[in-house]
């Protein structure tokens, strides 16, 4: 990650903080907005205009291109503070690497490494006591970018901006989740953008979801366009499970490859375990579920971090997963991770950006 710093960063400070407004000990995830944002804009071939402003409403033109044609894709990340005040983001670079791929995908400019990385760190370090420091909770960071041109025709936007903002969050999921498998409907197609983190995979989403919460389900369990056979990802992170003695998650160009699946796959082998990644039967999972070779099964993702699973319903008949307390690996990851990220015990890998 480079430090350096071609960009020049205007700053225009906030002239009121919202800070004391905020009670840290009731945060609801993605709720309040800290005080200030980076913006920079993309237009005639260059980014220009790389500026931290306060957080506020934006002005655009009717005919923006990304609200008619979908040229909208982001990220997401979380800082967190260590009991002496150090503030750390978990592998943002790996963040940055995969927006860039979904720009490519969605025909977008790349956003340079060092508008990434060193306009998060200024951002971070100006609005470092919005970052909690109570177990449990971080700042969620958003970088997403639009295309902004306002004119009409299917065409890539002439213009875009790139934004990163911030609030404080406590847990996304604060208890195990129910998944309805999905058998109808579809969330990507091979050769499609279920690879990227863009904003139309997330709104197909939405009705399914809402019809899965009508019969008492948490989430989605998607599965393949084609037969419905494999399992994907859920609705709101990856999926992975421990069937017998191996660490197993879906794979393929229809889902997100996300970091903290991939962090936990590492670690996973790092510790000696198993791993796998390939296609997982809707059939094996329930059959593993029945005679007790499926151990494990959590959803993994920046906001949901890891949270068990309970139960996965499947044709109108629920599949109960062993109690939380006995599930070795989950608990373990989870337990490591935190101490991991909120500074509590070495980082041999690098991991943590300190800010």
């Amino acid at each position: 990650m480079s430090d350096t710093n071609s960009y020049s960063i205007r700053v225009e400070p906030t002239k009121q903080s919202r800070l004391s407004q905020v009670d840290f000990n009731n945060l609801k995830f993605g709720q309040i907005m800290s005080d200030h944002m980076l913006v920079a804009n993309y237009d005639n071939g260059a980014w220009t205009d790389v500026s931290i402003v306060p957080y506020g409403d934006l002005q655009i033109s009717p005919a923006m291109s990304s609200l008619h044609y979908g040229q909208a894709i982001f990220e997401g990340v979380k800082a967190y503070k260590y009991a002496d005040e150090t503030v750390s983001v978990f592998r943002p670079d790996q963040n940055w690497e995969r927006l860039n791929k979904s720009a490519k995908r969605l025909q977008m400019p790349e956003v340079p490494q060092e508008i990434f990385l060193e306009g998060l760190k200024q951002l971070l370090k100006i609005d470092k006591q919005w970052i909690p420091s109570i177990e449990g909770t971080s700042l969620y960071i958003r970088p997403f970018m639009f295309g902004t041109e306002p004119a009409l025709g299917v065409h890539a936007s002439a213009s875009y901006k790139f934004i990163i903002i911030t609030c404080p969050v406590g847990a996304y999921y604060s208890q195990p989740i129910s998944l309805k498998v999905e058998t109808y409907y579809t969330r990507a197609v091979s050769g499609g953008v279920g690879f990227s983190k863009n904003a139309g995979n997330y709104a197909l989403s939405l009705y399914p979801t809402q019809l899965a919460n009508e019969e008492g389900y948490d989430q989605i369990m998607w599965t393949d366009a084609a037969e419905h056979k494999y399992i994907e990802e859920a609705g709101t992170a990856n999926l992975i499970f421990r069937i017998g003695d191996s660490i197993i998650t879906p794979h393929g160009e229809t889902i997100l490859h996300g970091v903290t699946r991939r962090t936990i796959m590492e670690l996973a082998e790092k510790w000696g375990y198993t791993t796998e990644q390939r296609n997982v039967s809707v059939a094996e999972l329930i059959d593993g579920i029945k005679n007790g070779t499926v151990t494990e099964a959590f959803a993994a993702g920046t906001a949901a971090t890891v949270t068990h699973i309970s139960r996965i319903g499947f044709e109108g008949q629920d599949y109960e997963l062993p109690p939380v307390e006995g599930r070795e690996f989950s608990n373990k990851v989870f337990d490591y991770l935190n101490q991991l990220r909120y500074g509590k015990i070495e980082d041999p890998f690098g991991w943590n950006f300190i800010v």
